[in-house]
């Protein structure tokens, strides 16, 4: 719903730690205060729905606090194989073509928040 809704277009990748992800979705990315990057949401939590599905290389996954169920909006893309997340994150898609993209967004400089130092934009998000 909220991809059909035009939320994600012009977020950014806000977090990035290469070996392991890349993290978005936060409407705040869209405001030039990065002090909130991190922490927007749709003001609505989704319960956790936990499955078998292994994080691989390409297994998107809702981003979360400690609480199980206070994942909102955010996502992360593994860009590694990250096993160790299996059964705590609730995995709801996988990346099938432009992976190369996520290999150069976990890449990018960063700053002592693992945020990039280059914008890396999401301009419009699509859901097939």
């Amino acid at each position: 719903k909220l991809a059909r809704d035009g939320f994600y277009d012009g977020t950014l990748f806000h977090r990035v730690i290469p070996g392991f992800m890349i993290q978005g979705g936060d409407p705040n990315t869209k405001t030039d205060n990065k002090g909130s990057w991190g922490m927007g949401g749709p003001g609505y939590n989704v319960k956790a729905e936990f499955s078998s599905r292994s994080h691989l290389r390409g297994i998107v996954s809702m981003a979360r606090a400690q609480d199980p169920n206070s994942a909102g909006s955010q996502f992360f893309i593994v860009t590694s194989d990250s096993t160790f997340l299996d059964r705590q994150y609730t995995v709801f898609g996988e990346v099938t073509e432009g992976m190369d993209v996520a290999d150069k967004i976990v890449k990018l400089q960063r700053d002592q928040n693992d945020c990039p130092l280059e914008e890396a934009k999401m301009l419009r998000v699509t859901v097939e």
